[in-house]
């Protein structure tokens, strides 16, 4: 019995011993991986105006992560009304989590007001040379102005995106809303916010693009 006692302790020792020297070599990294830290920075529609927050981009986005193996905690910093301005301005506070990767739905509101592109350019544009030096991967998605502002006014709006995602070398998702705007069975009674299937349409959509630019290991 004396032995038996003996052998036990000595085996328990011996695996002390070992996960002693692999957090030694590896660091305590190796015990319990952290997950991927994605913020989603935008307006209402990352908010989740009029859904429940089980329903908004977010969350449903975290699911679907999750659901492909994919170890992320996706943070909501969607303001409801925000402009480009708002955003920019609140940057430096939200990077504090310390994200891997930035969403970037910004602009909505900026069309609605009719506000200059070249001021939406300038906000977008000051974001993504934060994040660049805060060292964050991003994904620019895109967004487009109400028809009622002209022609004109749309194309420079929509083309502001394509010349950020160039510039800054960084993944542009072309439209946010794409396959869930102009479709009642999508959106809201407002006609402008998703409902939780228009979500669910949108996250689908974007999911690839996430991941194409997730960094490695995440």
């Amino acid at each position: 019995m004396k032995r038996l006692i003996s052998r036990i302790r000595y085996g328990v020792a011996v695996a002390l011993v070992n996960v002693a020297v692999a957090l030694a070599v590896f660091g305590p990294g190796v015990a319990a991986a952290e997950p991927t830290r994605i913020l989603a920075l935008g307006d209402s529609l990352t908010a989740g105006y009029g859904l429940e927050r089980t329903d908004s981009f977010p969350v449903q986005l975290q699911r679907a992560l999750n659901r492909q193996g994919i170890d992320a905690v996706v943070s909501n910093a969607g303001v409801s009304g925000d402009t480009s301005a708002g955003g920019r301005a609140r940057l430096a506070w939200v990077l504090a989590e310390k994200p891997a990767l930035a969403i970037i739905e910004l602009g909505a509101n900026d069309g609605l007001r009719g506000l200059d592109p070249e001021t939406t350019f300038a906000n977008l544009d000051a974001i993504l040379g934060q994040l660049r030096e805060a060292g964050v991967a991003v994904l620019l998605t895109g967004m487009q102005a109400p028809p009622n502002l002209g022609r004109d006014y749309g194309r420079a709006f929509a083309d502001l995106y394509p010349r950020l995602a160039a510039k800054h070398g960084v993944v542009l998702y072309p439209f946010f809303l794409d396959g869930v705007a102009a479709d009642p069975a999508l959106n809201q009674d407002d006609a402008i916010h998703p409902n939780a299937m228009g979500v669910a349409v949108i996250v689908k959509r974007i999911v690839p693009y996430v991941k194409r630019v997730m960094p490695p290991g995440g």
